[in-house]
């Protein structure tokens, strides 16, 4: 059958994904190309745009002869990539500054602090959509025009990872709305580049590009792309999304009363909701079915349990062992806490926050420890989906997992148990590429819009719901944990100082 298979891309940090998708969601073939990260000074983080490339053809390639007739079944390309790396082309279409600077790079720290002392959040908050970090694009091209000045000045246009992508297999140049609204550069009221900002970050307007739909066609495979990858010249490609958006999309978070909890290393928590929800403490992300995605990053998720295992145990014990350890203690720990802070926080006035026990009495042991430390980033998680809700102006209804985190069945519980509603799990992990394909699907007529494609291909596991005690239990501690939290920042500046000699 012609036209059955979506081609999904995922070009992400540690590697590029090329997957075939069916018309169930189901994934029938997958190839990934790995491709380094290079670290030229602390903080930094870049990677090479021609690698992304090199990686897509040859995973293309590989993943077409994985099935039968895969090239004339494929009815479209959809891609999601990495967001914030900061692309320049040039009128060509290549990069004019062979390292492109990540997500993850922290170089334009010193741009945003001056940023932050200059204006109050008042004055950039509607205008950008976020608060000021260290990722934005904005931010990056400023040290680019300030730092390589050669090849700003030599660009044409600005890209992020996946509009290269598309760039090299369509000719054409574009970014979407959920990229633009993470650049600090996106106004998100009329959802188009922020005169304002552009003007006050001094940076050139015209190597913005256009700011198109996720589901919009963007252009089709080129002579040129179909020799390189194995496609079908004039296969339709969408313009795309950003991964952390379309990943949304893909484990059915697509409405109004939908959450996410992303837990792997950090945890990132999304509500989904009709408009920005502007404050300091909270970021907004563009979602591909037109919705907007607030979110925040808990600096420690699973890397709570990380530290956990190595302080307590030298690693001699395997996570599974820990977990266990945690479920011999009963829900709440006997009132012993875990502020989870280990790495601070990413936004707000406390960025240099600290972790603490606190209850710790002559009856507790290590099972108390071990899940005062799951219930401490689910504590901290709670408090910030109730902030985020109180500013949508939405009651929840379900909280879908995933991440490394949504494979501990424990920790599920006591996140259900502590948020007060269901929680469930994708059945397919690799969200990103669901996603796409859901995209492909409005796109090329299959699906009326985003919502019904999830619908017809997002599947969920069986629902977590709250233990009824449980949450009785964590509904009398969650008022001591904030409690605990707002009198620990009286301490970071000294416990620096402390630090510092």
């Amino acid at each position: 059958m012609n036209g059955d298979l979506t081609l999904s891309i995922d070009v992400g940090t540690g590697s590029v994904r090329a997957a075939l998708v069916d018309a169930s969601g189901r994934i029938v073939g997958i190839a990934a190309r790995e491709h380094d990260q290079i670290v030229p000074a602390f903080g930094w983080a870049e990677q090479r745009a021609e690698d992304w490339w090199t990686g897509v053809a040859a995973s293309v390639r590989e993943v077409l002869g994985q099935i039968d007739g895969a090239r004339e079944r494929v009815a479209a390309v959809a891609a999601c990539g990495q967001m914030h790396g900061t692309v320049l082309v040039d009128g060509a279409g290549n990069p004019t500054r062979a390292a492109v600077p990540l997500w993850n790079d922290k170089r334009t720290s010193g741009l945003v602090a001056e940023f932050e002392r200059a204006f109050p959040a008042s004055d950039y908050l509607t205008e950008s959509g976020n608060p000021p970090t260290p990722a934005w694009p904005g931010f990056k091209l400023q040290w680019l025009r300030d730092n390589d000045p050669r090849a700003y000045r030599a660009a044409e246009a600005v890209l992020m990872p996946k509009d290269f992508v598309n760039l090299r297999l369509t000719g054409e140049r574009a970014m979407d709305t959920g990229d633009a609204s993470c650049s600090f550069l996106m106004n998100p009221a009329t959802r188009a580049w922020s005169d304002w900002m552009i003007a006050t970050l001094g940076l050139d307007a015209g190597m913005l590009p256009p700011i198109r739909e996720p589901m919009d066609i963007l252009g089709s495979v080129t002579a040129a792309a179909a020799r390189e990858t194995g496609l079908r010249e004039g296969t339709p490609v969408l313009v795309g999304g950003a991964d952390y958006p379309v990943a949304l999309l893909g484990s059915g978070v697509c409405r109004p009363g939908l959450a996410s909890d992303v837990t792997g290393t950090s945890c990132i928590l999304t509500l989904i909701a009709d408009r920005p929800l502007f404050d300091p403490e909270i970021c907004n992300v563009a979602t591909p079915e037109g919705h907007w995605g607030g979110f925040v990053l808990l600096e420690t998720g699973g890397d709570a349990m990380r530290w956990a295992r190595r302080a307590f145990h030298e690693r001699a014990l395997g996570y599974g062992e820990i977990v266990a350890k945690a479920a011999e203690a009963p829900a709440g720990a006997e009132g012993l806490f875990f502020v989870p802070y280990l790495t601070g926080e990413r936004l707000g006035a406390h960025r240099n926050a600290r972790a603490q026990f606190f209850g710790l009495g002559a009856g507790h042991g290590l099972p108390h420890l071990h899940r005062a430390v799951m219930e401490g980033v689910a504590f901290a998680a709670a408090r910030h989906l109730r902030i985020m809700e109180q500013a949508a102006g939405t009651r929840l209804e379900r909280v879908v997992a995933s991440g490394g985190g949504a494979k501990t069945a424990l920790w599920l519980r006591i996140k259900a148990s502590l948020y007060g509603i269901p929680v469930v799990v994708p059945e397919e992990a690799e969200c990103g590429l669901v996603g796409c394909a859901v995209m492909a699907g409005v796109a090329t007529g299959r699906f009326g819009n985003a919502e019904e494609g999830a619908a017809a291909l997002v599947r969920h596991t069986d629902e977590v719901a709250p233990d009824l005690g449980w949450a009785e239990r964590y509904a009398r501690m969650q008022p001591i944990f904030d409690r605990l939290y707002r009198a620990g920042q009286d301490f970071y500046d000294d416990l620096d100082r402390l630090a510092a000699g």
